[in-house]
């Protein structure tokens, strides 16, 4: 399923948690840090930056580190497995081409930009890049689709199969 969105954000909705997903405007390096270590990534224009919020939240909040992300290149912190800081993330950020949810990682603790944490109930979903917009696979059923914009307007949209 193709979602059709490339200058706006999407709010994937399901129940109790959500993902929203911006698509790369100009190409940037994002660095990753951890403990030991400095990841540099390379996203390409049209590549995806997806912040997962397995327990709900604000969108606003998701908004502003989306923002902070693809705008100002604000670094994503990686803590180390165990670290008792990773269960106080309520959102946590990945970024490429290609991202898939899971729920039995850790929050925070991947440096790996092809997983994210995310609530069960969108566990398994696939994201990826396309030329049309946001490429989807997996979905659960019971979520909604919507367009959003940077100031929080929210507009349901229709996927294309």
């Amino acid at each position: 399923m193709i979602i059709p969105v490339t200058d706006s954000g999407l709010l994937i909705q399901a129940p109790s948690s959500f993902l929203l997903i911006g698509i790369v405007q100009k190409p940037f390096m994002l660095f990753i840090e951890t403990t030991n270590d400095e990841y540099c990534q390379f996203l390409k224009l049209g590549e995806l930056v997806v912040v997962s919020a397995p327990e709900g939240g604000t969108v606003r909040q998701a908004l502003i580190l989306l923002e902070l992300v693809i705008i100002w290149h604000t670094p994503l912190l990686v803590l180390p497995s165990g670290h008792p800081g990773s269960s106080r993330f309520t959102m946590v950020v990945s970024a490429g081409d290609r991202i898939t949810m899971s729920c039995t990682i850790e929050r925070g603790t991947h440096p790996e930009q092809t997983v994210i944490c995310s609530s069960d109930e969108l566990a398994g979903m696939e994201l990826s890049s396309h030329p049309e917009g946001i490429e989807l696979h997996n979905i659960p059923s019971g979520v909604n689709f919507f367009k959003i914009s940077s100031d929080g307007n929210q507009e349901l949209i229709k996927p294309l199969q």
